[in-house]
This record gives structure tokens, sequence and C-alpha cells, in this order.
């Protein structure tokens, strides 16, 4: 019979059986179908009896779908019996679809009553009539009969799974749904996440947000969904901002704030959700009155006014259970002003998911044909991944032979298209306030990329409002914050450049800032600046010859922000640099921020005046002296002089009170510093690194801010520094330091001290031990001779040390050469204390595996704990980076703990077993192991913030944070929480244990 038209309440009703698959298939199963947006009927709250219960009967009648999984002991419930033969009747009165599954049974024994399901019905009809057993044998045949799923012919449950319920979803006629989006690659995985931010099933009434930029795909998202889900709502509505501006038409100016506007567009509103023609109402709370018993699904669209939404969804107890209110937005203050918390943020597609997207664009299949796939990658990587870009970059293109691409291609990579900027400026024209207009044309040319910290520094004075600002572009969806860093998508950067270049078409020099090198070369070399110029942005990697006239600057009095540099990465040649006579004399007076690659003069011009200046970066520079005198630098927050390998003096810093970074990595001329850095007391980090001629630094200086410290080649340097008791990090790496003195031990607040090929050293004091900060120490390929055993015994928080040797230390309890180690343990009931299994392990790494380069450690640690009735694995990874050149075998030694789960195995229950303890060292690497040490910690403890997360290491147990790169990104201002930390990782917990039996044994072993 075919299938009648009815108002399904259910998708899918399951007749199963419990105790067979309800925690296995049954579970996976309705988690997919949940995924899939298809609704379930669920008996959960149903007490089964004899008789099959009213509601069931009418949950089956009111599904579209029954689906009868058939396994072992289906037959030895009544209840299923008289459930099947409710769907049968279903079936034939009026077509219910039914989908037979065969879980672990032949087809042939449900259709003939047979083998072991045929005992099980025997026994199940004992007690009944004649006529119940006829019933129930002409169900289970018909059932049978019907063309069904076989779990034998599936390799795997999750298949299985999958593929009944995208049967099921076929059989719904979903897939025309589909059909409809299939252009948009990646649109499931969309539904499904919010499918499950949703929760259809839940009765209380949702408001929900979509949220993304514009050309992210919300409305297209948004529209496939509505299609999946409306059926299972009484009355729904997909509105867009055109159904908003249609229904006010008859209002001049479409006020939407107006009363009578109001009511208008709620009658609009109910007229459209009801199915009614022109319904009139008197009053803003009809529609409360007419929907507050329906369940309805409504859709608002491109939302750009809180009125609208105020109007026409202003309560949730207007509307009946279970109603779901979805608004899609660039905006996010929508939501907080409508209290909608919950809310699905639309991210960019995956660089293979884009370049899905774009094939199916511009060919029609999911990857570009033979002879394609380079370019179209190329055109992929243009649009930023951008689905509005994909598209239309792809329609545009698509049905072109290979030669029209190549033709085309330098045209794409010149500006936007002109469909794609038109929705991108939406968003930038709707900015109601011109500060945030400001801030984010400053973004597109200028802080692309920066720390939040960096803007804000050099705006200070801009009274633009920088923190609301950016907040509001967020809101807006035109940037984002990710690590402190603002980001920017790249057409919309283009898009922002694009407005800055309509400032002034045909005069760049009229134009707010200068990006293009093109007009940059024009405006410098032709002096056609003006006082309208704030800030030039000029990429050298693209240009070979530039010249500069001498007043080129003179008419730029408000210059504020100056970069010249180079990609990173960007092969190109060097850039000739032309300067005109008496170029000096007119440098820009107001300049915050003077970022300037290979900057081509012995000295800064000579009315150089720096008392704006908050950044300045002469990286490869030609100078040998920056300026004559006192300059007033209280503004001054970092100074970066990488490379400048003519440099020979700093000036006097006397005034830098506000100084927080001075890096002059590779000033390989630099010979000292001055004795003014004493005043730099909010100086935090200072980098020498490469300074080759340095020999001394000022004495009777305690910098009170230093956190770090970087003297690494320096081969000069002999004597230990000593200008700040509050440093933390203090990297020496082939100094000529010969001692670490006795009075090491004021640096109270050490943690990391690296002094790798130090091949004069000679004696490191014992009182380095008394540094109860220390975590990490390496002395690696050095000669020196010290009270190693000290340091390993280091009980503070000393958790990683690397030293040259070929033995493992006679403090490690337990020892074996190779890199395996098994211990027996007897743990007893009172044992449960810890939380984890805190032990210190050394590695003896052989020289000859060693290579003559930077050598990676790369250790893995696995740990199995066994017993009669316990196995628990565990893992976790040690990673380091140090020089190896002809080096002897090294020791690596280092702090390790495993949170072990008291919910899968107590070992209470053990009594006393005897427990093995085996510990396994790889090197992923070339790196050869030839020795291996364990000594159990006795305290090893979960942070108090981290006790429900067995991935999230004890301060005490893991790897320390490496040297930092020499490589900053192109605004990276190296911050504590930009550094990247190298620590131990964990894998999985199972277990929880304590080892007070191993404390005694490692005292009774310390004292022989």
């Amino acid at each position: 019979m075919a299938l009648s038209y009815r108002n399904w309440l259910y998708d899918v009703f399951p007749s199963f059986s419990g105790e067979d698959v309800r925690v296995t298939f049954l579970s996976h199963f309705l988690k997919e179908l949940d995924r899939k947006l298809i609704s379930v009927f669920k008996d959960n709250d149903i007490q089964r009896s004899q008789s099959l219960d009213p509601e069931l009967k009418l949950a089956i009648r009111d599904s579209r779908i029954a689906i009868v999984v058939f396994s072992k002991n289906y037959a030895a419930s009544s209840w299923c019996l008289d459930e099947l033969l409710e769907i049968v009747k279903c079936k034939e009165e009026f077509g219910q679809i039914v989908i037979p599954v065969f879980y672990g049974l032949d087809p042939c024994h449900v259709r003939k009553q047979s083998g072991e399901f045929g005992i099980v019905f025997e026994n199940t009809c004992q007690t009944k009539t004649d006529d119940e057993i006829q019933k129930w044998r002409r169900a289970l045949t018909d059932v049978a009969n019907i063309l069904g799923f076989h779990s034998s012919n599936w390799d795997n449950e999750a298949t299985m799974v999958e593929d009944i319920a995208n049967d099921v979803l076929a059989k719904l006629n979903l897939t025309t749904t589909s059909n409809d989006f299939e252009g948009f690659v990646g649109i499931e995985g969309h539904i499904a996440k919010i499918s499950l931010m949703l929760c259809l099933e839940c009765k209380q009434v949702r408001m929900f947000g979509i949220w993304g930029p514009s050309g992210i795909g919300k409305t297209t998202i948004a529209r496939a969904l509505f299609s999946r889900i409306s059926r299972h709502f009484q009355g729904s509505v997909f509105l867009d901002r055109a159904f908003v501006s249609k229904s006010m038409e008859i209002y001049s100016g479409g006020n939407v704030d107006n009363y009578n506007a109001k009511l208008h567009l709620q009658g609009k509103f109910l007229s459209e959700i009801l199915r009614a023609k022109d319904i009139k109402i008197s009053n803003l709370g009809v529609v409360g009155e007419r929907l507050k018993h329906m369940k309805v699904l409504i859709f608002i669209d491109d939302l750009d006014d809180q009125v609208v939404l105020d109007a026409l969804a202003s309560k949730p107890h207007w509307f009946g259970c279970g109603s779901r209110i979805i608004v899609i937005t660039k905006d996010k203050q929508f939501f907080r002003a409508h209290g909608i918390g919950l809310f699905y943020e639309v991210g960019l597609p995956s660089d293979k998911l884009a370049l899905e997207m774009f094939s199916q664009s511009a060919f029609r299949q999911n990857s570009p044909p033979p002879g394609f796939t380079e370019l179209a990658s190329e055109v992929s990587k243009r649009s930023g991944n951008l689905p509005l870009a994909l598209n239309v970059l792809g329609s545009h293109l698509r049905g072109r032979d290979k030669e029209d691409w190549i033709d085309m291609l330098p045209r794409l990579r010149k500006g936007l298209d002109g469909k794609i900027e038109k929705i991108l400026r939406v968003g930038y024209d709707e900015l109601s306030n011109k500060d945030d207009k400001a801030i984010f044309r400053l973004i597109a040319c200028l802080f692309n990329g920066a720390e939040i910290s960096y803007i804000k520094l050099l705006l200070a004075d801009s009274n633009l409002g920088v923190t609301i600002g950016l907040k509001n572009l967020v809101d807006k969806s035109l940037i984002r914050i990710g690590c402190d860093t603002v980001e920017m998508h790249s057409m919309l950067q283009e898009m922002g450049r694009e407005i800055v270049r309509e400032q002034s078409i045909y005069e760049p020099g009229e134009r707010e800032f200068l990006v293009d090198s093109t007009d940059i070369l024009d405006v410098l070399n032709d002096n056609t600046g003006t006082k309208k110029v704030l800030g030039i942005s000029f990429d050298m990697s693209e240009i070979e010859e530039l010249h500069i006239h001498k007043r080129a600057f003179k008419r730029m009095p408000n210059l504020r922000f100056l970069r010249f540099y180079k990609k990173l990465g960007k092969q190109s040649k060097e850039a000739r640099l032309h300067l005109q006579e008496g170029f000096d004399k007119f440098f820009p007076p107001k300049l915050k921020l003077l970022s300037w690659d290979d900057y081509p003069m012995r000295r800064m011009p000579s009315n150089f005046h720096a008392g704006y200046l908050v950044v300045l970066r002469m990286q490869h520079s030609k100078l040998e002296k920056l300026w004559q005198g006192v300059q007033p630098l209280t503004c001054l927050r970092e100074m970066q002089l990488w490379g400048s390998k003519k440099l020979k003096e700093i000036p006097d810093l006397s005034l830098a009170t506000n100084l927080e970074t001075l890096y002059l990595n590779d000033c390989s001329s630099l010979v000292e510093l001055p004795s003014s850095i004493k005043n730099l007391n909010k100086l935090w980090d200072l980098g020498m690194k490469g300074c080759e001629k340095l020999e001394l630094l000022p004495t009777d200086i305690n910098l009170k801010s230093l956190y770090r410290l970087d003297l690494g080649r320096c081969s000069r340097l002999k004597s230990f520094p000593d200008i700040s008791s509050n440093i933390s990090e203090l990297y020496l790496n082939r100094t000529a330091i010969e001692e670490v003195p006795w009075w090491i031990q004021k640096f109270s607040r050490l943690k990391r001290l690296r002094m790798r090929e130090c091949k004069k050293l000679k004696c490191i004091s014992p009182n380095i031990s008394k540094l109860k900060h220390l975590e990490m120490l390496d002395f690696s390929n050095c000669i020196a001779t010290t009270e190693e055993e000290a340091l390993v015994q280091q009980q503070s928080v000393l958790k990683y040390l690397i030293f040259p040797g070929g033995q493992v230390p006679l403090y490690f309890t337990y020892q074996a050469t190779g890199s395996s180690l098994a211990i027996p343990l007897s743990l007893h009931q009172s044992s449960l204390s810890q939380q984890l299994l805190g032990f210190r392990a050394c590695v003896v790494l052989d020289a000859e595996s060693m290579s003559s380069e930077l050598y990676v450690i790369d250790i893995k640690v696995c740990c199995r704990l066994s017993g009669k009735r316990s196995n628990l694995f565990d893992s976790a990874d040690c990673r380091d980076a140090f020089f190896t050149p002809q080096m002897d075998s090294h020791l690596v030694i280092f702090d390790c703990c495993f949170p072990l789960n008291q919910d899968n195995v107590r070992l209470a229950e053990l009594n006393n077993d005897k427990v093995v303890t085996e510990f396994h060292f790889t090197s992923i690497s070339r790196c050869k192991i030839t020795g291996v040490g364990v000594r159990f910690l006795r305290d090893c403890s979960l942070p108090e913030n981290h006790h429900n997360d067995p991935n999230i290491l004890a301060p005490n147990c893991g790897c320390p944070e490496t040297e930092h790169s020499d490589e900053y990104g192109e605004f990276g201002v190296e911050t504590k929480r930009s550094r990247k930390r190298k620590r131990i990782t964990l894998r999985t917990a199972q277990e929880t244990i304590d080892l007070p039996y191993l404390q005694i044994r490692e005292e009774q072993r310390m004292s022989l």
C-alpha cells in the first residue's frame, strides 16, 4: 500500500530486545540517527508489562518508519512480538515503512522460526493460545521476507550503522534536501555539530544563533538545516532580509521601530507561519497568544536590526514547548542583547575541503582534472578558503581551458572580484562608528597578525577607543582574536586596502596608508606625499631598486608608522636604495613605529627624534651607531637591532625607563653594553646571542624585571653574568665561561640554565643545588667536573638535566642496560592515596649514534602495570634539542608522571598481588639508548584545578621549555605566553596507585 500523508510525530520507531542490543548496536545506531537529525521514539520511561502499553501503540502508529532489530532473544519477549504485530498492522493499514535488521542472526531462522531463534520462540509460546502463536508466526515471516540488513555482511559495526542510517535518510526522502546543497561541500559536518547543540528532543523553547563573517556560508547552512528539521514542527518559517524589507514597503523609510510597523511585520509573520492570508493584529501580544501552544521552527536570516528580533521573537514563552528560534547574523552583539547564549560559529573550511569546494564549482567534481591541480590549488589559496570566493571564482573559471586560466591568474592576484567585494563590503559599511572603521583600516593596512598589546601600545594616544573597537570588529565578524593576536581574513584585508585606495585613486600621496609597492615607489621618488599619510608598509622583496627623494618625508609630517620589510621565506634580490643627499634632514618627527630591514646608512638621520617612538626595529642594518647623546625615549617599549653586524655601540638609554625588550642578537661588532642599562628596570627580555666581541657586562647593577637573558655564542665572554638576581631563564651556550660561581645561589628565581658546549667550563659550584625553582640544567658537550650526583638527587623542582656521561648514576634505584626495565612490586590495600605514578628517569644516549649537527632528543616513555587482575598501558613523550658536534655519550635525566584512574581497576581488590611495572624507552630519532634507570618520586600530585583531567601534568612533572627561536613572526614581540613549551605529554590514564613500599626500597638503597 502506498504511504499516505500523515502528521508524523517520529521518523523512526525501533523494536528490539534490550538485553541483546541496547548497550551495543542500538546505542550507536540511535546516536547516528540523532547526528543526522532523524527523530526517534525512545522508550526509556515506559514500564514493560505483559500487554502492549497504549503509549507504545500510539508511538508505533505515529512513526514513519519502523526498524525491527532481530536478535537471539528478540522472540523471548512477548512484548517484542506484540510490537511486531502492531508494526505489521500499521504497514498494512497506511503503508508504514518497515526495515528489518538481523543482528548476529540468520534471516532464515527468523523466517522459519528455526535454529536457536526458534527454540527461544517455542519457549515463549508455551503459555499462549494457538491464535496468538499463529499471528506471531505470520508477522515474523512477513517482516523477515522484507529486504533488510544482515550484520554478517559488514566487517565492522560502525559502517553498518552508518549504512542503515543513510538508508533511513533516503526513505524519508531527505536526500533531495542534500541535493539542493550538494555544491556546499562539508554541509553535513556543520549540520551534525548544530544538531547536537539544538537538542531537538528537549521540550523547552530554545533560542539559538549561527554566527560568522559574510561569505562564510551561514545562509546555505541555515537553509539546509531548515529543510532537514522543519518536518519535526507544527509550523515553520524561514525569514530573510527580503521578507522584512517587503513587509515594510508601505512604510516610508522602512523604520521597523515604528509601532504600526511592528504590528504590520507581526501580521505578515503570522500569515507566513500559519499559512493564512493577510492576518491583521491589534496589539504586539497577539503573536504569543496565537503561537504559545504550537511547536514552531523560526529562522531569522541575515539579521541586521535588533528591533526585528524583538518584534518577532521577543520572549521564549511566546512559543510552544519544543520550539526553536534560530537567528543567523554576522553581528554577535545581537545574541548578547537578546540573551541568546548558545550559538554556532561557522569557521573556514580546511585546505582540503576548500579545494573540494572550488573543484565542485569549477569542474563539477570533487577534485581538479589532470593538469589543473596546481592552478586550482593557487586559486583556492588565493580565496583564503572563503566559501563565497571559492564559489564565485570557480563559476567564473568553469569551462575555460588551461590557457585561459593562466591568462586570468594575474588579474585574480591583483584585486578582488567585484561580486565578492560587494558582499564583503556590507560588514564594513554597517559599522556605525567612524572610529571602528578607522581601526578596521589600520588592521587591514598595518596590523593584521599583530598582538593586541602591540596594537594598543601604538594607538594609545589615538583616541580611537581601541579596546571596544576591537571587540566591535570581532562581533561584526570582521576580525578574529586568536592567542591574543588579531587576525583578519585575507579577502577582508584586501577589501580594507581597496577602501583606502579609493580615498584617492590617482594620487596615492593623498591616502592615509600606503601599502602597494608601486604607489610607494612613486610617492617616495616623486615627493608627492601629504600630511594625510599616517602609515607606510613597504614590502621591499617586491622591488629591485628604490630612489628616495631627499624631501620625501618632509611633506608627510603626520607619518606615525613606517615599515620597510622583507617577507619571511621570500627569495628576492637585495633592493638597491638610492638616497638623495640631504635625506637625513627631513625625517618624520612623530614616528611611533620605525621598522626598517637592511637600513643602508651608518647612523640614524641627523634630525631623528625618538620622543614618540614605541617600537624601533632595524634588523640587518648597516648602522654603526644610532645617534649621539641622549634621546627622550620614555615611550620606547621595544628595541630590536638583530643582525646589525657593524653596530659598535648602543646609545645612552638612561631615559628608556619603559623599555621591555632589547634584542641585539648577531651584532657581531658590539663590544659592550652601556652602563645606562642600569636604568632599565622594566626590561624583561635581553637577547645578545652571537655578539662575538662582547667580553664584559656592566657590573653592580640588578635589573628588577629581567626574566630572560640570552648570551649564547658570545664566544669571548668569560665571566658568569651578574646583572639581575631576579632572572628566570639564562642561556650561556658556547661562551668562554670557566666557572658557575658560588654566588649562583642568589639567583633564587632561576628556572632554566643552558650551557651547551662551554668547552672552557671547569667548575660548577654545588650551590646550584640550592636553587629551589630550578627545573632544567643543560651542560651537554661540556667537560666540567661537578657534583653530578648531587644535581641528580636534587629533590626540589629540577625535572630536566643533561650532561656528559656513559653510566646511569647510583641514585637511580632500578637500572638496566638497553632500553627496557621491569620492576616487581608489592602493593598494599592502604596504598591508594596518590593520583599519579611519578618517577625520575635516566637515559644513556650512545655517542656513536649522534650526528655532528643539531640533534633532537625524541624519547617516548611507555609504562605498563600488570598483575593477576590489572593491566595498564600508558605512555609519554620527552622532547628537546641540543648540539652534538664530536659529542661523547650523554645522560638525559627527566621527571615523568602517569595519572592513574581508580575507576578502571580497584587496587584494593588485588589483595597484595605481585605487580610488575615495566618501562620501555624508545628514541623516535636515530639516537641509540644504551642504558636506563628509574627512581620513584615520593610526592607527585595533580594540580588543584586539574583533578578531573588525566591529561594535565602536575607542576613537578614534565620537561622544561626549550630555548625560544631566533625567528619571530612579522609582528612577533615575544611574550611569556608566546613561548612554546616542550613537555612530557600523556596518553591514557587508567588506574590510581600509591607506592610507600617503593619509597622504603629507595631509602634502603641510598643508605648502602
